[in-house]
């Protein structure tokens, strides 16, 4: 008689089999586990208790904007564009005003700052003409306007300041990996089994796209809460997954699926857990992938993928 555990959703039943039939358990409840790193990747920490230090994430504004959702992305892209358009043709309007070359717009015997201007519209085309390079010709700085030209010289950095920084911060939101993870599957479940004489944690990944994957490396934490002799509680204790490190194994050439292997030794913290305190323990194990995609050729675009899987053992007997 053997007993398998199979996994349905979140939903674990019992399959008995012998040589008379096989017969089916009620199936146990669910149980709702709070994982620290979801499937997706994506951490479920939250930061409490910040007080001022809050104000470091506008020191590193950057990365902050970098970081953010694209709705936001978008709506600080579009907002910072339409004020910094707005406040220069705003400039350009008030040198119009103060001169007076509004009023005398169609006298043809005086020379104004900026020709054929004559209202907020024309000054706001102005500004998006120069700003835009289109250079059209009907508007255009004359040499009698001493602070146009030195307003003309502060649009012209501010706006490579302004698109430098907003372009800069969409394009590297655009070349962010996370998409890449899709074509990069891990198996649904995770064995126990004999391998090579070795009680050993199998699971196994596999590269969908025919583009390679460059000095791909793998890694394993175990998170699990424990207690210090000294009486300390450790909530999250990260401890390393020997995959192989010692034997190179976990540097991967992952042109086909392969199983990645944790042998349980007396090094492994897995050594001193049975079957059944493996099922009622609390801990998960994050899969770490990183590497260098192919087409971009590039060592800075390194690809990390933090993938937990819930570990489904089952023991032959």
């Amino acid at each position: 008689m053997s007993a398998l555990r199979k996994k349905f959703g979140d939903d674990y039943q019992v399959v008995t089999t012998s040589s008379s039939g096989s017969g089916f358990n009620q199936p146990a409840p669910k149980r709702k586990r709070q994982r620290f790193v979801d499937k997706n990747g994506r951490c479920n920490v939250q930061h409490g208790n910040l007080g001022s230090e809050t104000s470091r994430y506008l020191s590193d504004l950057f990365t902050t904007l970098v970081d953010l959702k694209w709705r936001w992305n978008l709506f600080i892209f579009i907002l910072t564009y339409t004020v910094a358009w707005l406040f220069m043709a705003s400039m350009w309007w008030v040198i119009a005003y103060i001169r007076g070359d509004l009023n005398k717009a169609h006298d043809d015997k005086y020379t104004p700052c900026v020709a054929n201007v004559y209202n907020f519209p024309s000054a706001f085309l102005f500004f998006i003409e120069t700003e835009a390079t289109i250079g059209y010709g009907y508007r255009y700085i004359t040499d009698k306007c001493p602070e146009g030209i030195i307003l003309f010289l502060f649009q012209s950095i501010l706006g490579s300041i302004v698109d430098a920084f907003l372009i800069g911060c969409m394009f590297i939101k655009m070349s962010q990996p996370k998409k890449r993870a899709e074509t990069l599957m891990f198996s649904e479940h995770a064995v126990i089994s004999m391998r090579d004489g070795k009680l050993t944690l199998m699971f196994r990944v596999g590269n969908l796209r025919n583009s390679h994957m460059v000095s791909a490396q793998i890694r394993c934490k175990l998170l699990k809460s424990r207690q210090t002799p000294e009486g300390e509680f450790l909530p999250l204790d990260q401890l390393e997954l020997d995959v192989g490190f010692s034997t190179g194994a976990d540097q991967l050439f992952l042109v086909s699926p392969l199983t990645i292997c944790h042998v349980i030794d007396a090094k492994s913290p897995f050594y001193d857990l049975s079957q059944r305190s493996m099922q009622t323990e609390q801990f998960e194990i994050v899969v770490i992938l990183e590497g260098i995609v192919e087409t971009t050729g590039k060592p800075i675009n390194l690809i990390l993928f933090f993938v937990t899987l819930f570990y489904f053992f089952f023991f032959l007997n």
